[in-house]
């Protein structure tokens, strides 16, 4: 029994330990806004490889669509090769299995102005640029940033770069490009960890990720724990029962020590 159950332990360790990472859906450009006629690539990507997820998307006239429907398989890629406002939704990968990937929202217009900026999260640390762009691209054309609806700067290129980015540069961005026009807000994501006064601090976002997997993953912990419970148990002998009164196996009533025993004896001889 206990080299069965030994096995049979090794063999879930083994499927939890080597079982597949959830996928990361990427995009190429990295953007969460796009002009109409853009070149826009999707890739289901994972710790392995990109090999058993499909593409999906949500958008106005279509529901859990696959990249036949709307665009083109290229390899492990699916492209659109001129995007239209139709094209604007929520892209995800999926397995066969019903695991899903992270969500990316992208917007397709047709107005002058887009903000690039990475439709992923980004890490504390990291140096990040938005990109002011215009349909029409021209070279140093200048542009006005803001974050949540307040100005940060003007730049002469159009580009801004945050150097080591940090929580507090999580929100909305939008540039405007004088004569041109203004951009809609597009949402910078921050996450992973900061140090502050010393201490690490874990970011909202990735705690509630961890708790997410333990939730997910607590079933398979269950079992885990349950089987080695169950190889540990082992016959033994029956234990005589000890009188309430009597000290412990091995140890006379001299080496007994009482604390605070102020009460007087009185034995009680019965004839």
């Amino acid at each position: 029994m206990g080299q069965t159950c030994e096995v049979k332990l090794l063999l879930l360790i083994s499927s939890l330990c080597c079982s597949t990472n959830p996928a990361v859906v990427t995009l190429s450009p990295s953007s969460s806004q796009f002009f109409r006629r853009d070149f826009v690539s999707f890739t289901c990507e994972d710790d392995h490889s990109s090999a058993g997820w499909t593409l999906r998307r949500n958008t106005n006239t279509d529901t859990r669509k696959e990249c036949e429907d709307w665009g083109q398989q290229v390899a492990s890629s699916c492209v659109i090769d001129t995007a239209v406002l139709m094209d604007s939704g929520v892209y995800w990968c999926e397995s066969t299995e019903g695991g899903a990937s992270n969500y990316v929202n992208i917007t397709v217009t047709d107005g002058p102005v887009i903000l690039q900026s990475p439709v992923l999260p980004v890490e504390t640390g990291e140096d990040v640029t938005l990109i002011c762009k215009t349909e029409t691209p021209l070279f140093n054309l200048s542009a006005d940033f803001y974050k949540d609806g307040t100005f940060i700067r003007t730049t002469p290129t159009g580009h801004m770069t945050i150097h080591l980015v940090s929580k507090s540069d999580e929100g909305a961005y939008k540039c405007d490009i004088r004569g041109r026009g203004e951009s809609a807000p597009a949402w910078l994501f921050v996450t992973g960890q900061e140090v502050k006064g010393g201490v690490d601090l874990l970011e909202p976002s990735l705690t509630l990720l961890v708790i997410i997997h333990i939730v997910v993953s607590s079933p398979y912990v269950l079992s885990m724990l349950l089987l080695v419970s169950i190889c540990r148990q082992r016959p033994t002998e029956k234990a005589q029962p000890l009188s309430p009164t009597a000290p412990p196996p091995g140890e006379g009533e001299e080496g007994l020590e009482y604390d605070d025993v102020d009460a007087d004896v009185t034995t009680e001889h019965r004839f």
